[in-house]
């Protein structure tokens, strides 16, 4: 059976866990549980924790380690597979409205918010946006690692479609999106968060809102099609059960419809290109763009400072859970100042970010330990960055270090990371001098053409 093995968890995955090991076939997994949390937490207390009682059985947690790993297994522990995934019925029996729309939200079955009842007739029309069957395997999603991917078909795409209140000429794009296996409700305790960005003549042919507002709720084509990502990653995914398979602990508001939007290509400065002609397509193919992140920052700040400069400075003082990766989104007028600034490309203003982007002391030497030691032993040139102080800012950046960006977006599908740390779109009415920053990268473009 391999290497006796007994888990040790903190007491607020145990749900999680206890599903994980269920769903696996092995119910009765010997799991331990100490006191949470154990994150920020002083080695000190930890080993308190361990030389305690288990917070959830109440016994001797270093007696349930060494039980654990020497009782022997019963024939019910030596079992192994998975255990089968119980069927869902295709149709609901006929009924009022109402108790349909109540079974929807009973069933965590949505979003919170109302839906549009996936009637036959609606599903059947939705279906006529694509030459695929609806029988077709679109893809397979998982909430997260541990998590079996599931898998789902044209047909079931098409349900949530309707759910969301999509017309049916969005329905390639929606499937598009759902063949990337990218769910939006990522089970991550820093509550993580989706975008999509759309390139191409599917813009103008859906009328997506890539001028004022292109980030807000003033659009059916964006607003529907990012819900519905969401229905999806819920009812076809298995994510967004809280405690089991959704684990932010605050959760994201841009989770109800993710950020959801188009560039906008007329806007772009002369030279430079979309982005989904960054990623390999060409100009005339319709794409979406799926990136993931946790935090977003808006920003108008009016200085005599040149913006390249102004975003240079945030950039380098910009600090996330993730700080290998950023992208960045400017309106028109902002995108013009720089072109005109002599960054003639997006690459060409990328790389100067990069290149240019020190690291703060303080987080330069919270992960760099070898590096302080030769510091303090006198070695070049860490002696002299010491000597910047913790508000200094140390000449190398996080942005060009042999940095890995991004994650799976699927844990079943090993999709190419990109290989580009700062990432630029541009969209926005040109009402203001306004730009965004923010630490989402790019997992994954996928063609919407194919799925027409």
């Amino acid at each position: 059976m391999g290497v006796p093995t007994v888990p040790v968890i903190t007491s607020r995955f145990q749900e999680l866990v206890t599903s994980i090991a269920f769903k696996r076939g092995i119910p009765n997994m010997r799991m331990v549980y100490t006191p949470h949390p154990v994150t920020d937490r002083l080695s000190a207390l930890c080993r308190k924790y361990l030389e305690g009682k288990d917070p959830i059985t109440g016994e001797p947690i270093l007696e349930e380690i060494v039980s654990g790993l020497t009782l022997p297994l019963s024939a019910e522990d030596k079992g192994t597979g998975f255990l089968p995934r119980t069927p869902r019925r295709r149709f609901l029996e006929p009924d009022t409205v109402e108790n349909l729309e109540n079974y929807f939200y009973e069933n965590n079955l949505t979003d919170g918010l109302p839906i549009v009842l996936p009637t036959e007739a609606r599903v059947t029309e939705m279906l006529k946006a694509t030459s695929h069957s609806p029988d077709e395997v679109v893809g397979r999603m998982a909430a997260s690692t541990p998590h079996e991917a599931w898998e789902y078909t044209v047909e079931m795409v098409a349900v949530n479609a309707v759910m969301s209140g999509a017309k049916p000429e969005y329905f390639p794009v929606i499937l598009a999106i759902a063949s990337a296996g990218a769910t939006s409700l990522v089970s991550s305790t820093s509550s993580y968060a989706r975008m999509a960005v759309f390139n191409g003549p599917i813009i103008e042919e859906l009328g997506m809102n890539a001028g004022i507002g292109a980030m807000g709720p003033f659009n059916r084509a964006n607003s529907t099609i990012g819900r519905c990502w969401t229905l999806i990653s819920k009812n076809l995914g298995g994510s967004g059960t809280p405690g089991e398979t959704y684990m932010g602990s605050q959760g994201n508001p841009l989770n109800y419809g993710n950020l959801c939007f188009p560039e906008r290509e007329e806007g772009l400065p002369a030279g430079w290109d979309p982005l989904h002609v960054q990623k390999g397509f060409n100009r005339s193919e319709s794409v979406v763009s799926i990136f993931g992140g946790w935090s977003f920052s808006d920003i108008a700040w009016f200085t005599p400072m040149p913006v390249h400069e102004v975003i240079q400075g945030w950039l380098e003082h910009f600090f996330s859970t993730t700080v290998s990766g950023a992208t960045i989104i400017m309106d028109p007028t902002v995108a013009a100042d720089v072109s005109d600034a002599g960054f003639k490309t997006k690459k060409s203003f990328a790389d100067y970010l990069a290149e240019n982007t020190g690291t703060p002391a303080w987080l330069y030497w919270q992960t760099r330990k070898e590096e302080l030691e030769k510091a303090e032993d006198g070695v070049e040139p860490y002696a002299s960055y010491l000597k910047l102080g913790e508000k200094g800012v140390i000449p190398i950046s996080r942005f060009t270090e042999n940095i890995v960006i991004g994650t799976p977006v699927n844990p079943s599908v090993n999709f190419p990371r990109s290989s580009t740390p700062i990432e630029i779109i541009v969209t926005g009415g040109g009402t203001n001098t306004y730009w965004s920053g923010s630490d989402f990268h790019h997992a994954v473009s996928v063609s919407i053409d194919k799925w027409r």
